[in-house]
């Protein structure tokens, strides 16, 4: 009986001590990383905060052109185009274009080593994937930003329509541009239906923010999430109609859908709201880039 319990007394001491080795291990891991993921973290807070400035000034442009203050409704490249004229502007761009290659950065962190844990399932890869894109989009936009603060030339003319002008002299090019388009009504309505819920607000780290902080980030996430995913849907739209018409001048980004919805029935009105939603937007990214949950190299 001794015997037994001696037995047993020492297999949990061989228990205890391959626990204490696993967490010793762990916590080694976790210090030999957390020498360079906060850099990673600071690099994407950076860059969403980047990506906010570009989306509120497309926002205030839109809101002037609504008003008849001289602005206009413009994409991503067309606003930093707009920045470059302004005093400081060079100086933004420089800022803009290093902070979105933070967020480059952090997106390709996101698809590959997957912090969030999304798995490797079909819904887990299909986001991971949606990551990766996104970081191919934005490495396009800080490429720009920084060709202009160079002076280096301009942001070109239409992409959409170069681009699809381009797909369809390929074999099955008007089903590839359908694709794209109805991914991207896909994507505009996980992002309305996002604001809609205030899905998002799981997204930040509520314990660190104060009362005033999170109604600004609620209000300005839900209104700017449903503003984009209406401009967004109708980019898809667009892209849909350029397949089915084979005609590339069909294909419209966020400029060609702003100008759209200018051009409707009380058009204006509505360009200005949705403007505002823009901004909002811009201000939701901003904020996001302070109190996002960035679970790389640390728990949070």
């Amino acid at each position: 009986m001794q015997n037994g319990h001696q037995i047993l007394d020492r297999m949990g001491e061989v228990s205890d001590l391959r626990n204490t080795t696993t967490q010793q291990a762990k916590r080694k891991a976790d210090d030999a990383g957390e020498e360079v993921k906060p850099w990673i973290r600071r690099l994407g807070r950076f860059g969403y905060m980047a990506k906010g400035s570009v989306y509120g000034l497309i926002g205030i442009l839109a809101v002037m052109a609504a008003a008849g203050a001289g602005g206009e409704t413009t994409d991503t490249s067309g606003a930093l185009q707009s920045l470059a004229g302004m005093p400081f502007g060079e100086i933004l761009l420089w800022i803009i274009g290093i902070g979105l290659i933070g967020y480059i950065i952090w997106e390709f962190v996101r698809a590959i080593l997957d912090p969030e844990h999304k798995g490797k399932d079909a819904k887990g890869i299909v986001t991971r994937i949606g990551y990766f894109i996104s970081g191919i989009i934005y490495g396009s936009l800080a490429f720009t930003a920084i060709k202009i603060a160079m002076n280096a030339g301009s942001g070109g003319g239409n992409s959409e329509q170069t681009i699809s002008a381009r797909l369809l002299q390929e074999p099955f090019g008007q089903w590839i541009i359908g694709l794209v388009g109805v991914v991207i009504i896909g994507y505009a309505a996980y992002e309305f239906y996002n604001g809609l819920k205030e899905r998002f607000m799981s997204k930040f780290i509520l314990k660190d923010m104060n009362q005033h902080e999170k109604k600004i980030a609620r209000n300005a996430g839900k209104l700017g999430l449903i503003a984009r995913g209406i401009v967004l849907g109708m980019v898809g739209f667009f892209f849909i109609q350029t397949a089915y018409t084979a005609d590339p001048d069909q294909s419209k980004g966020l400029d060609g859908a702003l100008s759209e919805l200018a051009q409707q029935p009380y058009g204006m009105i509505l360009l200005g709201i949705v403007a505002v939603g823009l901004i909002l937007y811009g201000i939701y990214e901003i904020i996001r880039g302070r109190y996002a949950r960035m679970n790389f190299g640390k728990n949070e």
